[in-house]
C-alpha cells in the first residue's frame, strides 16, 4: 500500500456525506431486500469487550424476538485464533478488523456476505467503497462489511498535563516528566513510536508503510522501534490489553497520559467533563474500521442478516455510539448520538486532524507473526 493509496481513504468530512462522489459504484446488483425482522432464534455474538451493550441487545430482541448470546474479547488475535482453532464455528457474527480479512481468508474461516440481503444502501458510502480496498473483499466476494470506526491516539489527565493538539504527540508519552504514568499497548505502542522517529527524521519508514510492504522494511524499522522502546520502558506505569484495562490505568492506577482507544477516552470525556482530553497526535491519529463477518459454518444465518440490518438502522446504530464513544458506520448515525458525543468528537478531531489520520493497512499472517515477536520482545525484557 502506497502512501497516495492512504490519503484516499475516508476523512471524517467524507464518511458524513452520504451522497458523497464515492457512491456504491461497487454494489452493482439491484438491491433484494428481505425484512429483517422477521426471524426468531437465537444469534451467536462474538464481538468486542465494549462494542455491545445490554441497551443494543433489548432492542434488538425487543425489535426480532431474537435471543443474543454474547461473548467478547479484546484482541484481534484472540478472535482470529479462537474462529480458526474452532475451524469457523462456534459463533454466527465477529467484528474483526476489516485490515484483518485477508487473515481470516487464508484459512477459509469466513463465508461470503449475500450483498442481497443486507442493507448496504444505510452504509455511509465512502466508508463502504474504502473497504474494499482495506481487505474487505477478496477474489471479488465481500467477507467483511463496515461496523465503526475509530482511533487510538493520546489521552490526558488535565488535572496533572495541560497540553493542546499540535503540542501533542507519540513522542510526548517518552519525556521525563511522565516516567511511570504511562499507560500503552505494547503491539500498537511500537506503531506510535514509528510514526514519532520517522516524523522526527530519525528512523525513515514512509509513514510506517515500509514495515508492511515485505519482512526486510519491517525488520529494518522495528529494530530500531524495540531499541527506543526498551530504552524508555521505565516510563510505562501499565500496558493495557482492552478497554477497560485502560480506563483503570488512569482511575485508579495513577496513569497521567497514555496512547488509547478513542472509546474509552471519549466515555472519560463523558463521565469527568474537563478532566480528561483525547486528542489526536500532531503525527495522525492511529485509525481503523472494524467490520462484520459471518464465519465458515455460521448456523442462525437469517439471524445474522437480522442482526447486521438491525444496526444499519441510525436510531439502533447511535445506541451504539453513545455507549461506547466510537464511530458508526451506519449512515445518519451520528444525528442520534446526542451532544456529548458531537462535543467530543469536535475537541479530539480539531483543525486538520481528520485529513491527517494514519490509517491501519491490510496485514498477511506472516507480517502480523513477525509484528508480534517485537511485542512479545518489548513484554519479556
Amino acid at each position: 500500500m502506497t502512501r497516495s493509496h492512504l490519503t484516499s481513504l475516508p476523512s471524517r468530512r467524507a464518511v458524513l456525506k452520504s451522497g458523497g462522489a464515492l457512491g456504491l459504484a461497487a454494489i452493482a446488483a439491484p438491491m433484494i431486500v428481505r425484512s429483517a425482522f422477521s426471524s426468531s432464534g437465537e444469534l451467536n455474538l462474538f464481538s468486542w469487550g465494549d462494542y455491545i451493550y445490554p441497551e443494543m441487545i433489548e432492542s434488538f430482541e425487543k425489535e426480532t424476538g431474537i435471543k443474543v448470546n454474547l461473548a467478547t474479547y479484546g484482541t484481534n488475535d484472540e478472535v482470529f485464533n479462537t474462529i480458526r482453532a474452532a475451524g469457523g464455528a462456534g459463533y454466527d457474527v465477529i467484528n474483526p478488523s476489516v485490515t484483518r480479512t485477508p487473515q481470516y481468508l487464508e484459512f477459509d474461516l469466513l463465508q461470503p456476505i449475500d450483498e442481497s440481503r443486507a442493507n448496504l444502501d444505510k452504509v455511509i458510502p465512502s466508508i463502504l467503497e474504502s473497504s474494499i480496498s482495506l481487505g474487505g473483499v477478496g477474489g471479488g466476494k465481500r467477507y467483511n462489511l463496515p461496523f465503526n470506526w475509530g482511533t487510538e491516539s493520546i489521552c490526558i489527565d488535565k488535572s496533572a498535563i495541560d497540553l493542546k493538539y499540535g503540542e501533542v504527540g507519540y513522542g510526548t508519552l517518552w519525556q521525563e516528566v511522565y516516567a511511570g504514568k504511562v499507560t500503552c499497548r505494547a503491539s500498537s505502542v511500537m506503531t506510535g513510536i514509528g510514526l514519532h522517529l520517522d516524523a522526527a527524521g530519525k528512523v525513515p519508514s514512509n509513514r510506517m508503510l515500509d514495515t508492511y510492504r515485505d519482512e526486510a522494511g519491517l525488520r529494518r524499522v522495528y529494530e530500531e522501534i524495540v531499541k527506543f522502546a526498551l530504552d524508555h520502558k521505565a516510563a510505562v506505569g501499565q500496558f493495557w490489553t482492552n478497554a477497560q484495562e485502560t480506563e483503570a490505568a488512569f482511575k485508579q492506577n495513577g496513569c497521567v497520559i497514555g496512547q488509547i482507544w478513542d472509546g474509552p477516552g471519549m466515555r472519560m470525556m463523558t463521565e469527568e467533563p474537563g478532566r480528561y482530553a483525547y486528542l489526536a497526535a500532531k503525527e495522525g491519529a492511529i485509525t481503523w474500521l472494524d467490520g462484520i463477518a459471518l464465519p465458515k459454518k455460521a448456523e442462525n444465518i437469517d439471524q445474522a442478516y437480522a442482526w447486521i440490518n438491525w444496526y444499519y438502522t441510525p436510531e439502533n446504530a447511535a445506541i451504539h455510539v453513545m455507549k461506547s464513544g466510537y464511530n458508526s458506520c451506519t449512515d445518519g448515525a451520528d444525528k442520534f448520538a446526542g451532544e456529548d458525543y458531537a462535543k467530543n468528537f469536535a475537541a479530539a478531531y480539531p483543525d486538520n486532524a481528520i485529513a491527517n489520520l494514519w490509517w491501519w493497512p491490510p496485514e498477511d499472517t506472516a507480517l502480523s507473526n513477525i509484528r508480534n515477536e517485537y511485542r512479545d520482545k518489548l513484554l519479556a525484557s
